[in-house]
């Protein structure tokens, strides 16, 4: 992709497509801002045990990934803005109760309904974001630009919270409900003005929607995509170690200036994902989209081997294999909702990034299986079973690109 042809293709973005990609960043920056010191808070100001907490956030997360499936389908049937509309008044009540709660139960009734809107919000987002590009290398780089701006927003709320004084105050969760209000202005005012043609050719397309009993149907018959989610939920349990599981190692292993390390790991980790991203981007633009995912895949590799090599006292070590696994998220994270979009049938497009987000069962089952390693194996185990994991990816994702593609036949 040339400069200019980026540019070309920049200025082709709606300004629905700007409130997804800037609504996104800002969402993103004040959820971080504040939800990094969540476990504090339920410690401190409630008493509740590490179990406890983890025991919330993991019900809670779970059901927002299930949530997620059904919810996209719904997005198809009765308007990706209308789904919007509901993530975003989620968000604002979940998280001005999480503000001013003062009982546990209200707290923990928030915590739950504050898990929804990213859910609400992600596949009937990504739908219209390529629903209101009709060139496919235009929604590419909107999917692109997305996840950059994703992972800015993730990078720079907590340096933000830190900077202004939050540290872990509960009624700093306002700032997040201000931030979905401010989005749902946005949308109301950059709302599509359709004509009766228009508004009509949508209401027959969401007729032609199924159910979602149906959807399952359909959902059973397309191999290729199911083979798809089992890789990539493979793939993010790889990614989801280094966010649980190495910590705890790195811990149990009494590494000096631990601390210091996860600082770095976490800033190397964004860094070269956002120095890199559109660079590797402009390298790749001419591969084939299953090309790209193998390089990012055995990038993926080499990282785990590192990991499972490297002396845990070598903090060096851990913070080069870090950027190493960064290089290959900036490669496979975009790629992915590409490839689905491109799997996905027009009239199901929320549907198919819903029925995607099933994929984040890895990162839910990240901890508990890398916790079990650690407990009965050790941590280099740990990472020669991700770098098998890693590969049985790769396999699938082979295996998916040698089946016919059969969303359109069934359909």
């Amino acid at each position: 992709m040339e400069n200019s042809s980026a540019i070309e293709r920049l200025k082709r973005f709606t300004p629905l497509v700007w409130v997804m990609l800037v609504g996104n960043f800002f969402v993103r920056a004040s959820y971080y801002m504040v939800w990094p010191f969540l476990a504090v808070i339920l410690y401190e100001n409630y008493g509740l045990s590490a179990t406890e907490v983890g025991l919330l956030l993991t019900v809670s997360a779970t059901f927002a990934v299930f949530l997620g499936f059904y919810t996209g389908n719904l997005a198809d049937r009765f308007g990706r803005t209308k789904m919007l509309y509901t993530a975003v008044f989620v968000g604002v009540i979940s998280f001005s109760l999480l503000a001013v709660a003062e009982s546990l139960w209200l707290f923990a009734t928030s915590v739950f309904l504050a898990c929804l809107p990213r859910t609400l919000w992600d596949a009937p987002s990504k739908a219209l974001l390529t629903e209101e590009l009709a060139d496919a290398k235009d929604r590419e780089l909107a999917l692109h630009l997305l996840y950059f701006l994703v992972n800015v927003g993730a990078a720079l709320g907590p340096l933000y919270g830190l900077w202004a004084g939050l540290n872990g105050e509960q009624f700093s969760f306002i700032y997040t409900g201000i931030s979905y209000i401010g989005l749902l202005l946005a949308l109301l005012y950059f709302r599509p003005k359709l004509s009766e043609a228009q508004t009509f050719a949508l209401q027959s397309a969401a007729q032609s929607v199924p159910k979602f009993a149906k959807w399952l149907g359909i959902l059973r018959k397309d191999k290729v995509f199911l083979i798809v989610l089992i890789a990539t939920t493979l793939v993010y349990l790889v990614y989801a170690q280094c966010d649980s599981s190495l910590v705890q190692y790195l811990t149990r292993a009494e590494v000096p200036e631990l601390a210091w390390l996860i600082s770095s790991l976490i800033i190397a980790n964004s860094s070269v994902i956002i120095v890199c991203q559109f660079p590797l981007l402009h390298l790749m633009r001419n591969w084939r989209i299953e090309n790209r995912l193998y390089a990012g895949g055995v990038i993926l590799i080499i990282s785990q081997v590192m990991m499972a090599l490297n002396d845990v006292q070598n903090i060096w070590g851990w913070i080069a294999a870090m950027m190493v696994l960064s290089l290959s998220e900036a490669i496979m994270f975009t790629n992915i909702n590409v490839y689905i979009d491109r799997l996905a049938p027009d009239n199901l497009k929320a549907s198919y990034f819903g029925a995607a987000g099933l994929c984040s069962l890895g990162y839910a089952l990240a901890p508990i299986l890398g916790g079990l390693i650690l407990d009965f194996y050790s941590g280099m185990m740990l990472f020669i079973i991700m770098t098998l994991v890693s590969i049985t990816a790769l396999g699938f994702y082979r295996i998916a690109e040698l089946r016919p593609k059969a969303a359109a036949e069934i359909l």
